[in-house]
């Protein structure tokens, strides 16, 4: 029987880091721009908050099955669909806001809002199963680099839309701006199509060879990382990955490092806006800066573990975030402020980098189920966390903006000792 593989492991990175960033794209429109339904609907605080929170939402929590379902399947099919999912959400938003908005979109539409929105966050589901069809390209001694580029470049989605959404607004309108989001989903979806390719023991699988003569054509061919031979289904694969108490670690920490990154690109433009009074212009491009050095210091935190090794370029991450945390609780200058802001963007991205390194060493025979775990799991945190630090608002006042970042510097705390935890086990494991 004549096989046929297509692609190799570069090919295979930067087709996932295009699909990723190309998903993560469709909800940097959708929250930035929900205050306008605010202004129209008569929505509540409360509701526009859970409107804001829908893709997130959605995005975390769908990481998981999908996910899973690489280690089956390989990663293609279930990126493409989480993508037209996307798409579908994209749509739905386009079709009632040129159709009703202003003067037409009456609170009766909030409902739809809610579930379009869930729709849209699935194209942040992608992440995860990125991870898996990255990473069994690559040999575990020197994927956090390839890793930390497909995340950090990915990632850059947000803040890059960030600085154009005042163009487009101002030029298209919201509903034009919502038709060229839109356009630039579609076509990103079909070049994914085209580019995205499944390691090799996948493709040999989908031409119906053995699970175990497709893994030694392909262990000739290069390949190093295979699944566990017995995962039949997505369940079997989560339960795999679940029973691994190393995958719960690592949903922790990166609850703090990533879930902290949601958190803070949803937080930080009301916190620079409310506490320094800056203008909205200026909140977002502050916060543009954040989340891009997050994104691009995701890809040197990959090359720094594949040197340091991950538990020991977590300590280090760790590390930055707590001091940057306490700078924000204690500045009340913004320069000093900004810097804070920058030392959290690193931490975030040294720390995100060095979990997904972890990740394929720790739970090997079940890369896509732990990476559904960890990262639905853990991007929650961007679920939970703004409104935790608005407690402190709702406490204290004014000064609550600031003293919220204490959430931070207790979860990375705790993630430091989680990390403690991790490397001593691994000590153990070896004596």
């Amino acid at each position: 029987m004549e096989y046929l593989t297509k692609g190799n492991p570069q090919q295979g990175l930067w087709g996932a880091t295009l699909g990723f960033f190309i998903g993560f794209a469709a909800v940097s429109l959708f929250g930035p721009t929900a205050i306008k339904f605010k202004e129209v609907m008569e929505l509540s605080p409360l509701m526009i908050a859970l409107l804001v929170a829908m893709p997130s939402l959605s995005g975390s929590l769908l990481r998981i099955p999908f996910s899973a379902w690489v280690d089956i399947k390989g990663g293609k099919k279930p990126f493409i669909i989480l993508l037209i999912l996307s798409i579908i959400g994209m749509m739905g938003l386009s079709l009632i806001i040129n159709i009703y908005y202003p003067h037409n979109l009456t609170p009766g539409f909030y409902p739809i809002l809610l579930l379009l929105g869930l729709l849209c966050g699935c194209g942040i589901a992608t992440f995860s199963v990125g991870i898996g069809q990255v990473s069994y390209w690559f040999d575990q001694a020197h994927e956090g680099k390839e890793l930390g580029i497909y995340a950090g470049l990915g990632n850059l989605a947000p803040g890059i839309f960030s600085f154009l959404l005042p163009v487009t607004l101002a030029t298209l309108g919201l509903g034009g701006s919502y038709l060229l989001w839109l356009l630039f989903l579609s076509a990103g979806t079909i070049i994914y199509f085209f580019m995205g390719k499944d390691a090799w023991y996948f493709q040999l699988l989908k031409q119906g060879y053995p699970a175990e003569e497709a893994k030694q054509i392909a262990i000739k061919k290069g390949q190093t990382l295979f699944p566990a031979s017995n995962l039949k289904s997505i369940i079997t694969d989560l339960k795999l990955s679940g029973n691994i108490w190393k995958t719960w670690v690592l949903v922790a920490i990166y609850f703090t490092t990533f879930g902290g990154f949601i958190a803070l690109t949803a937080w930080l433009p009301t916190f620079w806006s409310s506490f320094y009074k800056v203008t909205i212009i200026t909140a977002g491009l502050l916060t543009a800066l954040y989340s891009i050095l997050a994104a691009l210091s995701r890809v040197v935190g990959g090359i720094i573990s594949d040197k340091l090794g991950g538990t020991n370029t977590l300590f280090l991450s760790l590390t930055i975030m707590i001091v940057g945390a306490v700078i924000m609780i204690f500045s009340r200058n913004i320069n000093i402020s900004v810097f804070a802001e920058v030392l959290l963007a690193i931490g975030m991205g040294f720390g995100n980098a060095s979990v997904f390194k972890l990740v394929p060493q720790e739970i090997p025979k079940a890369i896509g189920g732990a990476a559904g775990w960890v990262g639905g799991l853990g991007a929650f945190g961007g679920f939970i966390i703004p409104p935790s630090m608005a407690v402190f608002v709702k406490a204290f006042g004014e000064i609550g903006y600031a003293l919220g970042f204490i959430i931070f510097v207790i979860l990375s705390i705790l993630s430091l000792i989680l990390t403690s935890i991790l490397k001593h086990s691994k000590s153990a494991d070896k004596n």
